[in-house]
Parts: structure tokens; sequence; C-alpha cells
């Protein structure tokens, strides 16, 4: 496959997934992680079961999350990783919050299926 081909294929999966984390479920968006995957930010390291139940739990919730300009992609092989400008809002335990983070994301295919195996969020300034 051609290098555009997988950074379209990368962009779209990162946007299938954006999709899933505003409708609230957990079992879609786990869908989208690797079982080892963790979301490193401000306060440390999360993984994939704490996340997902936050999400269950209704102790997190997105309405929005958007891309803003172009995303930065780089394929290694069946490795892609993609930085991109984020802007989302939510609730988390009843506090609404509205971010506007730079994001990086490392996907890796196995067997034709993306999924992403680590997330890092830095607030833009």
């Amino acid at each position: 496959m051609e290098a555009n081909a997988i950074e379209q294929e990368t962009l779209d999966f990162a946007e299938r997934w954006a999709r899933a984390i505003i409708s609230n479920d957990a079992a879609a968006i786990g869908e989208f992680m690797a079982d080892d995957w963790a979301i490193v930010g401000e306060n440390g390291t999360t993984g994939k079961a704490d996340f997902l139940s936050w999400i269950s739990s209704g102790d997190l919730t997105h309405e929005t999350m958007e891309m803003v300009g172009d995303a930065r992609i780089q394929i290694y092989g069946d490795t892609a990783v993609l930085t991109a400008r984020v802007t989302n809002n939510g609730h988390y335990k009843n506090q609404p919050f509205s971010t506007d983070e730079w994001t990086t994301d490392v996907f890796y295919r196995r067997e034709n299926h993306w999924s992403c195996v680590l997330s890092h969020i830095t607030q833009s300034k």
C-alpha cells in the first residue's frame, strides 16, 4: 500500500475513533484501543480499563471532539504516529470541561486492523 493511502487510512481510523468517543459507548471506544493502551497527560498515565470504566459509569462523557487543522502522520512499517490539535468538550464527574490540546496517538496495524497503543495529550497554549 502506498504511503498516502496508509496516511488516509490512519486519518480515517482516528476520525472513526473520535465519533466513537462522542457516542460515549465504552464498548465501541474500546474497539479502537489495544489491550495495553494508555493515555499520558498532565496527571500521569491512565490505562484502558480505567478509562473505559469512567465512560461506562458516566463519570466521563464527550459531546464534541474535533481535529483542528492538518494532522501530521508518520508511517513506520505497521506503526503510524498521528499528531494533531484537538478540541473537545464534555463532563467529568458532572463538571463541564472544554479543552484545546495537542494529541499524539501511536497506532499499530496487525492483520489489517489498526489499534491505538498509546495516546499523549498536552494542553495547547
